[in-house]
C-alpha cells in the first residue's frame, strides 16, 4: 500500500507536505489575494537557527502584503531547549516544534524549511555550534534549499557574532552569508546540480532587532513599516503574527496582538545594496520570464473576479493555466504560477477532496478500509473523476455536477513498510550534531513529502488535472466535533518496556522490575512464542528466553511483569533489548521496535519507531529518606525515578498543597520550572517555609528569568536572584568548593566520575547575589566564561535545609546517568545525617 516514490521534481516536493489538519477552505477574500500574488515574482528566505527565532511579523508581511514567495529555513528543529507543556525532550520535542512551526506558516502564509542540524542544547560560541553540526554539511543543506527556492533575498534573523546571543544563532547567520556566495558557485556542491541549478540571490540582509536589552537597530537602516491593516483579512500583520508566534506552545511563546505602524530594519551583509526598496534590481512581475502580457490578463481577471460567484473567472484561470503549462518560461516559475493557478481554480469551484480511512492505524498484512470523497460546488463541469492507489484505479464519477457529493470505497491490503511512514530524518542513524537523510533529496522538507499516497485526476474544460493528497483518519468527537489526524502504518506487532532505566545496585536494596509490554494490531489466537532477552555488556552479548503462550487479542495491551533481580541482576548488563517472539506460519517472527505516540490538541498526532531498550546502572547508589513530596512544574520525568530509587512520592498539586501536612516528608522537591508556571506556590511560601524551619528539605529545581515568565513568587528562606549563567559543555571540569559538605559525603561519596557521561549541558539557569547564608558546593564554568558558583546553593534555615539548583537533573536522570542519581540521593538526605 502506498509505495514510496522519491521521483518527483525537486520542485514539487515543497508544496507536497503530509501534514494531516481540516481540508482547507478559501473564501471570496482569499481568492482575491491569491489573485493578486498571481502577479508577483519575487521570493525571500528568512534563515534562522531554532523554531521562534523568526519575525512571524515580517513574515506574514511579505507573503500576504508584499505577495512574496516567502519562507523560512530554521537550521533545526529545536530539540535540544525545554518544553512547557509536557515531559517530551530531544528527538520528541523537536517533532512537537516541528509540527507548531507549520501550524506558524499556515496562519502567516511562509513556507518552512529546515537543515539536518540537531538542535544540541545552548552554545556559546559560532566555532563550537560549526564542529559539532559538521559546518560542511549543513553548509550544503543551506545551499540546497537556497538553490530549490530561489530566493531573490536573503535575510538573517541574527548577526554572525556575539551579538546573537547564542552559538546557534550567529553560526546559522554564518552559514546564510557563505551560502549566499557558495549556491550562485558550480563547484561548491556539484552533487546537487542534477537536481537543481546554481542560484545567485540579489542581496542577503540582516533583520536588525532591538530586544534582549539589545538594541542593534538604527535610523540610517534601510526600514520597512510592517504593521498595515489589510482589510481582505480582516487583520493587520501585528494581529497575524500574534496568532503565528502563539502558535509555539511548547516554549510558552503566546504573545498579544499588536496594531498600528511598526518598523523593521535592516543592515547590509552582502550583495547589491538596497537603494529604496527590499526588490532592488529584482523584476517582480511576468516581465521576469519575458511573458509581460500575462500582467495585464490577470489584471482582467482581477475585474471580471466576482466575490458571490467566484467560479465566474474559471474560464480565463483556465486560458491563464494554458498559457503557462505551455510556455517556454523556466521550469522554475512555470512549476510555481501553475500550481498557483491550479489552487486558485479549485477554490473558486469550491472543489473538495479527502481519502479518509475508517482507522488511524495501517497495519503491515491487514486491509483498511479507505472513502474518497469529491464534491464540485460550482456550475463549471468537473468530469472523468480517477482515483489511483497503487496499481489500482478507481471511477469515481464520470460527471460531478453542482453541489453532488460523490464517493467511494476500497478495502485494500495494506503492504507497506511501516518504516517508510518514520519521520524521514529519523530513518538513518544520527550523528552527534546532525541527522543523516537518504535520499538526499529530502533535506529541506519539514516533513515526510506525500509522494506515496493517493492520486486524483479530474477535467475540467480541456484541461487535465492531478492532485496528491495524503490519506487521512476522520472521525467525530462528541465535544470538538470532526477531526482529522493522520494514517500511519505500524508492524503487526509493538513492543515497550518500563522503565527505560533500571538501578541494579540500590542501597538498600529495593525491588526493580521491568515491564515488558506488547499489542498486536492484528486478531490471532493465543500463540506459541515468548520473549527473548539481549544483554550486552563490555564482553559481548548474552540472550536469555523466556517461553510463553501469547494471548494476542487485537488492540489490546498484554503486559508481564519480570523481577529484573532474579533474571538479570547476576548478568550486570549495560544494556538490554527485549523482544517478543511469535510463532508464525513454521517460523519465528521477533519484534522490538517501540511506538511513541505524541498527542497535543494543537498539532496533530506524531509517532515515530524507535528501539526498544533498557539502560542499566550497575554503579551503587546509596539512598536515605524514604517520603517525598513533589510538586509539578512544566514536566519532567524525576518522580518516577524517585519511585524507582525507593522514595515514595506524592505529588502535591495546590489543593494538596494546601491542606495536606507537609511534616512527614523527607524532602519536598519542586519540578522544572514550577515557579514559572505556578503562581500559586507564592501562596504557599509561608507553609514551606515553616516546613523546613522545623527540620524540612525543600529542594528547588531550575527556574527561568527570561521571556517565558519572570518568577513572581518568593523562593527561598534568604534572597538570591535567577540569572541566565548557564554552562552547556556537559565535559567541563567540576571544582568542588568544598570537599567535607555533607552533600558530597553522604550517603554517597561523590567525586569527579559522578560527572562524567553528562548529556548536552551541565547546569542552567544558575542562582545569582544570594545571600552571605547560602553555601555553595561547585565552581564550574564554560571554557570562555568566568567561574560560577550558582549551579547549586544551600543553606540552613531553621532544623532544616533549603536547596536551589541548576544543574540539570531533568535531563540526566531520564539517560541513566549515575552520578546524577547519586547526587540526588545525597540532596534529598540533607536532613538525614546528623553531625554535618
Amino acid at each position: 500500500m502506498l509505495k514510496s516514490c522519491f521521483q518527483l521534481l525537486f520542485l514539487l516536493v515543497l508544496n507536497l507536505l503530509s501534514f494531516a489538519q481540516t481540508p482547507p477552505s478559501y473564501t471570496s477574500a482569499d481568492i482575491l489575494l491569491g489573485l493578486q500574488k498571481l502577479k508577483v515574482m519575487g521570493s525571500v528566505l528568512y534563515v534562522a537557527a531554532h523554531p521562534d527565532d523568526e519575525n512571524t511579523r515580517l513574515l506574514a508581511f511579505l507573503a500576504k502584503e508584499k505577495k512574496y514567495r516567502t519562507g523560512y529555513l530554521s537550521l533545526t528543529r529545536g530539540d535540544g531547549g525545554q518544553n512547557l507543556i509536557g515531559e517530551e525532550q530531544g528527538i520528541s520535542l523537536g517533532l512537537i516544534r516541528t509540527q507548531e512551526l507549520l501550524a506558524a506558516r499556515r496562519i502567516d502564509g511562509a513556507e518552512q524549511f529546515f537543515t539536518r542540524a540537531f538542535d544540541f542544547g545552548f552554545s556559546k560560541s559560532t566555532d563550537e555550534a560549526l564542529r559539532i553540526w559538521n559546518k560542511e554539511k549543513i553548509l550544503s543543506d543551506v545551499v540546497w534549499v537556497i538553490r530549490r527556492f530561489r530566493p531573490d533575498v536573503i535575510i538573517t534573523r541574527f548577526p554572525p557574532d556575539n551579538r546573537a546571543g547564542h552559538g546557534h544563532h550567529s553560526a546559522s547567520a554564518a552559514l546564510a552569508i557563505e551560502a549566499f556566495h557558495a549556491a550562485a558557485d558550480p563547484n561548491r556542491y556539484p552533487e546537487q546540480l542534477q537536481f537543481t541549478e546554481p542560484w545567485q540571490a540579489k542581496r542577503i540582509l540582516w533583520n536588525t532587532f532591538n530586544f534582549g536589552g539589545m538594541n542593534t537597530t538604527d535610523e540610517s537602516q534601510y526600514k520597512m513599516d510592517v504593521g498595515a491593516f489589510n482589510p481582505l483579512l480582516g487583520k493587520g500583520y501585528g494581529e497575524i503574527s500574534a496568532e503565528s508566534r502563539s502558535q509555539h506552545k511548547s516554549q510558552g511563546f503566546g504573545v498579544p496582538a499588536q496594531r498600528g505602524s511598526t518598523n523593521e530594519f535592516f543592515s547590509p551583509t552582502a550583495g547589491e545594496p538596497i537603494k529604496s526598496d527590499l526588490m532592488d534590481g529584482v523584476l517582480t512581475n511576468w516581465e521576469r520570464v519575458k511573458m509581460a502580457g500575462m500582467d495585464q490578463a490577470i489584471d482582467s481577471v482581477i475585474r471580471l473576479y466576482d466575490h458571490l460567484q467566484p467560479s465566474r473567472i474559471v474560464p480565463a484561470l483556465l486560458r491563464l493555466k494554458a498559457l503557462v503549462d505551455n510556455s517556454k518560461m523556466d521550469i522554475y516559475w512555470r512549476q510555481q504560477k501553475g500550481e498557483e493557478i491550479n489552487q486558485l481554480i479549485r477554490a473558486s469551484m469550491g472543489i473538495f477532496f479527502e481519502a479518509v480511512a475508517n482507522q488511524q492505524l495501517a497495519v503491515t498484512g491487514d486491509s483498511i478500509q479507505i472513502s474518497f470523497n469529491f464534491i464540485n460546488r460550482s456550475p463549471v463541469p468537473v468530469t472523468d473523476i480517477k482515483v489511483m492507489l497503487n496499481d489500482t484505479t478507481i471511477q469515481l464519477a464520470q460527471n460531478a455536477e453542482e453541489n453532488a457529493y460523490k464517493t467511494a470505497r476500497l478495502k485494500l491490503l495494506v503492504d507497506k513498510d511501516f518504516m517508510t511512514d518514520q519521520p524521514y530524518w529519523l530513518r538513518e542513524q544520527m550523528d552527534t550534531g546532525s541527522f543523516n537523510v537518504k535520499p538526499f533529496l529530502l533535506v529541506g522538507n519539514p516533513e515526510n513529502p506525500v509522494t506515496g499516497d493517493i492520486k486524483i485526476n479530474y477535467t475540467i474544460g480541456s484541461e487535465r488535472f492531478s492532485d496528491r493528497i495524503p490519506l487521512q483518519y476522520k472521525f467525530t468527537d462528541p465535544v470538538k466535533g470532526e477531526i482529522y489526524q493522520p494514517v500511519f502504518t505500524v508492524p503487526p506487532i509493538v513492543v515497550g518496556t518500563m522503565p527505560t532505566v533500571v538501578l541494579n545496585n540500590l542501597v538498600p536494596k529495593h525491588p526493580q522490575l521491568v515491564q515488558v509490554s506488547y499489542k498486536s494490531y492484528i486478531q490471532r489466537d493465543t500463540v506459541k512464542g515468548g520473549f527473548r532477552f539481549e544483554l550486552i555488556n563490555g564482553t559481548g552479548t548474552k540472550e536469555k528466553n523466556l517461553s510463553y503462550q501469547l494471548p494476542m487479542p487485537k488492540n489490546t495491551l498484554q503486559t508481564i511483569n519480570l523481577s529484573f533481580d532474579s533474571l538479570f541482576a547476576r548478568d550486570r548488563p549495560a544494556q538490554i533489548y527485549p523482544w517478543v517472539e511469535v510463532q508464525e506460519t513454521g517460523r519465528r517472527v521477533r519484534y522490538n521496535n517501540a511506538m511513541k505516540l505524541i498527542q497535543y490538541d494543537h498539532i496533530p498526532t506524531i509517532h515515530y519507531f524507535f528501539p526498544n531498550s533498557i539502560t542499566v546502572i550497575n554503579e551503587e547508589i546509596k539512598v536515605a529518606g524514604k517520603r517525598i513530596g513533589y510538586i509539578p512544574g512544566s514536566g519532567d520525568a524525576i518522580p518516577d525515578a524517585l519511585k524507582q530509587m525507593g522514595y515514595s512520592v506524592t505529588i502535591l498539586d495546590d489543593a494538596a498543597l494546601a491542606s495536606m501536612d507537609l511534616s512527614p516528608f523527607d524532602a519536598i522537591i519542586t519540578g522544572v520550572r514550577a515557579y514559572n508556571v505556578k503562581e500559586s506556590l507564592n501562596n504557599s511560601y509561608e507553609k514551606l517555609m515553616k516546613y523546613i524551619a522545623d527540620g524540612g528539605n525543600m529542594i528547588v529545581q531550575y527556574n527561568t528569568s527570561n521571556q517565558l515568565g519572570t518568577v513572581k513568587s518568593r523562593i527561598g528562606p534568604y534572597p538570591f536572584n535567577i540569572s541566565r549563567t548557564r554552562v552547556s559543555d556537559e565535559n567541563t571540569e567540576v571544582t568542588f568548593r568544598n570537599p567535607d559538605h555533607q552533600v558530597l559525603n553522604f550517603p554517597n561519596k561523590i567525586t569527579a566520575a559522578d560527572f562524567k557521561g553528562w548529556k548536552q549541558e551541565r547546569s542552567i539557569y544558575h542562582a545569582s547575589g544570594w545571600d552571605k547564608r547560602y553555601e555553595t558546593i561547585f565552581t564550574m564554568n564554560d571554557p570562555e566564561d568566568k567561574p560560577d558558583d550558582g549551579s547549586l546553593i544551600i543553606t540552613r534555615y531553621g532544623k532544616g535545609h533549603f536547596v536551589y539548583t541548576g544543574l540539570v537533573f531533568f535531563r540526566q536522570i531520564p539517560a541513566g546517568i549515575p552520578g546524577a542519581y547519586r547526587l540526588l540521593a545525597n540532596l534529598i538526605a540533607l536532613n538525614q545525617k546528623k553531625g554535618f
